[in-house]
């Protein structure tokens, strides 16, 4: 009885939790924080355009770097490459399964 109990905690817990991550998604893309996000990018666009029109008619010397600023954020860790690594495992293997069933049922319908 202990086993049962243990596992419906468990199963309560995930449900739980993949509830507040629906919620939490929901209410993002209903806040529009996405749409927000785009936006500000745009007005940062827009605002090193302004200032690289600015330095071309006063005759600056140009660098784009200035000029693009980039956000390549790099937030793989141990437990994200580890996941990737399985995923690409499992991907394959149920793949490899799925082709050599359907090899196997061709030659049993020969």
């Amino acid at each position: 009885m202990d086993k049962r109990k243990f596992l419906k905690k468990i199963v309560r817990l995930c449900l739980i939790i993949s509830f507040t991550a629906f919620l939490a998604l929901f209410l993002s893309q209903k806040t529009g924080y996405a749409e927000y996000e785009n936006h500000r990018q745009v007005a940062l666009t827009e605002k090193q355009i302004k200032k690289f029109e600015k330095d071309v008619a006063e005759g600056r010397q140009l660098d784009i770097k200035t000029y693009l600023k980039t956000n390549n954020h790099n937030y793989q860790n141990k437990l994200s490459k580890t996941g990737l690594k399985l995923s690409n495992f499992t991907g394959n293997a149920v793949k490899t399964i799925v082709v050599k069933s359907f090899k196997f049922l061709s030659k049993l319908a020969e």
